[in-house]
């Protein structure tokens, strides 16, 4: 009569609970669970040796009552524990069963009754303690499993010889709640008098995959059965039932909390393959099938849980988003494990520096609002948001409604005892001290930035009483260094005119030169190029800086991120290369793919993810930002003639570049740069005896920074002059 026992599930506090398909509530198993099977419809009740109890005939009403002061030894539950059982009424007729076991102990000390009957027993006054004494207690089991309810009573008696105060004295089992397949259930257990809270139990219980009862119930025989299996980059769903049988099919996104989210349901006819891109693939996608037969049991699955692409799918569709006053929102389809804090991005770029006060990390919950106690918003205000310490979104919200990002300082104070007050200001660096002696900007102008808090110019954005942020705004200073810079060039250019005008000779042979220069690159001097890089590190940002330079002492007007990064924060990278690329290739110019490997890397991800939700990127990589644009011209064969390919020697080789962009011509620096300089001047540009003087300036500019790169000591890296 009995087969393997399921183990069982101890709990001591409410058992966390997730709407849609989890591992059966009688623990993990790679296989399906076999039950114990009951026979017969009655219900029954035991105890650990040495207990008695009894079971109250049929179901009772269940009343809450109030929590009763209890100074003497009482039994009070300590734990429950279920166990999944099939109650058979024939041998293919079966229902599922819930068995509970509730454990009990004494609370507080055995004292001498004052009425031996509370203790079911008369006093020997020699032995000086109860006679046949032993403790009683009503145990109430209440079960819920929608549409059903019950309330069962048993009565415990306990031995005094067992009764040892705070420990345990064994435990009453009940045999059993029946529930529906696939059901939550919700149990509740406590004592009567009720001498403490009850204890509950919510668990989800499993449907005809994971138990052994195909045979036995028979409201699985007809029931659909599910593989998922993988063919390339989609994914197949195969519902294996006989032919014409109808049935029910439902992909929906399973939540933490509230209802599922249903994306896509079908009634079908059998047998069926559906095909999912692997794109549509996140964590809680879940799929449900059932026959189409009233009151038909529904099998459902989440297979996708521990996909590693549906996890990467998952954190490109997730959003932040700004919810009037001063709240925000993380909307994303399926629960994250994430954490989120405010940081302040400054214009002039580098890492978005945390704030610590006034946002902590805090863990964040999916489609919650969340509010930030800040007094006022700012545009260079923002949220990170990190999973398992790796930044994932950024978004600086503010930014839609207050405008591009401002040039202020950012200023910390603290108040201490007896109100002293204390500043510093958030550099990169740091906090700098105000005032302070440092070489930093914050440092230099510490005592007008005080002076601009004093008189009421810095904007307060948080205050809780022991501290307080502050916005000042460095406008003037920049317009006051500015105004110094242009002063400084107009006294030199007046120097440089007075001794032109003491040497005429000079002056002659500079306009010779001039004229030659016309001459020779008329047709090149006001082409513009436009530098797109993968941002792969700060070295490979100095090398792209080294070429950028040199080039614009050629007749070129160069274009690159790394000027530009006010303006591009400003209008975020993908719109500022939309201008950049548009007005290059209009006036005729050209655009330079400077590929690495960490821009190799991205190119071959679009190319396998083309059509998808692009991939979150850096606040300032254009090059991530243009693929969108950039693969379109190449696939519809626009490329040649306005795009160049370019790579530095032993970094990366030319044949490592993916093949659809060695569709224009891919050059390597600097052992290729004559013709890569002449690429850039346009075809039918002459090449004068300066090409080479040029070839060799360029060089020079490059030379230190690769040989930086290269150092002994200094680690090339696993992808270093690597094709693939």
């Amino acid at each position: 009569m009995h087969s393997a026992r399921a183990s069982l599930l101890s709990q001591d506090k409410p058992a966390t609970f997730s709407r849609g398909p989890s591992q059966p509530a009688l623990g993990r198993s790679p296989g399906a669970l076999s039950l114990e099977r009951l026979e017969g419809s009655q219900d029954t009740a035991r105890c650990s040796p040495g207990l008695s109890c009894h079971l109250w005939g049929g179901d009772v009403f269940c009343l809450p009552g109030s929590i009763v002061p209890a100074p003497g030894p009482v039994l009070v539950p300590t734990r429950l524990q279920t166990e999944l059982v099939l109650r058979c009424h024939q041998e293919t007729d079966c229902d599922l069963c819930v068995r509970v076991a509730v454990h009990l102990a004494v609370h507080g000390p055995w004292e001498e009754p004052e009425d031996a009957e509370t203790f079911g027993g008369a006093a020997d006054p020699e032995a000086g303690e109860p006679r046949n004494a032993s403790l009683q207690a009503q145990v109430v089991l209440s079960f819920q499993a929608y549409p059903t309810a019950r309330c069962v009573l048993l009565e415990v008696r306990v031995p005094a010889v067992l009764v040892r105060p705070g420990q345990s004295v064994g435990s009453v089992v009940f045999d059993c709640f029946e529930a529906a397949l696939g059901s939550e259930v919700r149990l509740w257990s406590y004592t009567q008098p009720r001498y403490q809270k009850e204890l509950n139990l919510t668990q989800q219980l499993p449907d005809c995959r994971g138990l052994e009862v195909r045979d036995s119930i028979q409201s699985c025989w007809a029931l659909p059965w599910l593989n998922v299996s993988a063919d390339g980059d989609d994914v197949q769903l195969v519902v294996d039932v006989s032919e014409e049988q109808r049935f029910g099919l439902s992909l929906y996104w399973n939540q933490a909390s509230g209802p599922p989210k249903h994306w896509w349901q079908r009634n079908l006819t059998g047998p069926q393959t559906i095909t999912l891109n692997h794109t549509d693939l996140v964590p809680c996608l879940c799929i449900q099938v059932w026959p189409l037969e009233p009151d038909s049991v529904r099998t459902s699955v989440c297979p996708f849980r521990e996909d590693p692409r549906a996890h990467r799918n998952l954190w490109r569709a997730a959003r932040l988003r700004l919810l009037p006053p001063r709240g925000w929102r993380l909307d994303a389809p399926c629960p994250l494990p994430a954490e989120a804090a405010l940081c302040w991005q400054a214009p002039a770029g580098g890492p978005c520096q945390p704030l610590v006060p006034p946002l902590a990390r805090e863990n964040v919950t999916v489609d919650e609002a969340h509010d930030l106690p800040l007094l006022k918003g700012h545009p260079n205000l923002c949220v990170q948001v990190s999973s398992w310490e790796k930044l994932e979104l950024q978004e600086c919200l503010w930014a839609d409604s207050l405008g591009p990002l401002k040039d202020d300082m950012l200023l910390v104070e603290t108040r201490g005892p007896q109100e002293n007050r204390s500043f510093c200001a958030l550099e990169l660096s740091g906090c700098t001290p105000l005032p302070s002696r440092a070489s930093t900007r914050a440092a230099r102008l510490g005592e007008q930035l005080l002076q601009d808090l004093q008189s009421g110019q810095c904007v307060q954005l948080w205050n809780d009483g022991v501290g307080a942020l502050w916005a000042c705004p460095m406008d003037k200073y920049t317009h006051q260094r500015w105004a110094l810079v242009w002063l400084a060039c107009l006294l030199c250019a007046a120097a440089l005119l007075l001794l032109l005008l003491f040497n005429k000779e000079h002056v002659k042979g500079w306009l010779r030169l001039l004229k030659e220069d016309v001459r020779s690159g008329a047709a090149a001097r006001g082409r513009r190029a436009l530098l797109l890089y993968s941002a792969d590190d700060a070295g490979f940002e100095r090398l792209v800086g080294a070429l950028a330079s040199a080039l614009c002492q050629l007749p070129l007007r160069v274009a690159v991120d790394l000027w530009n990064r006010r303006e591009l924060s400003a209008q975020g990278p993908l719109a500022w290369f939309h201008a950049q690329r548009r007005q290059t290739l209009q006036e005729g110019g050209v655009v330079v793919l400077l590929f690495s490997p960490g821009a190799v890397a991205l190119c071959r991800e679009w190319l396998q993810d083309w059509g998808a939700v692009p991939a979150a990127h850096a606040p300032h990589d254009a090059f991530a930002a243009s693929l969108n644009c950039v693969l379109p011209d190449f696939l519809q064969g626009r490329a040649p003639g306005r795009y160049v390919g370019a790579c530095f020697d032993g970094l990366l080789q030319p044949g490592a570049v993916p093949a659809l962009f060695r569709a224009v011509p891919v050059f390597s620096l600097p052992s290729q740069l004559p013709d890569f300089l002449a690429a850039l001047q346009g075809p039918g540009a002459p090449r004068t005896g300066r090409h080479a003087e040029r070839v060799e300036r360029v060089s020079r500019a490059l030379q230190p920074v690769l040989d930086s790169r290269f150092r002994p000591g200094r680690g090339v890296g696993p992808e270093a002059g690597g094709g693939t």
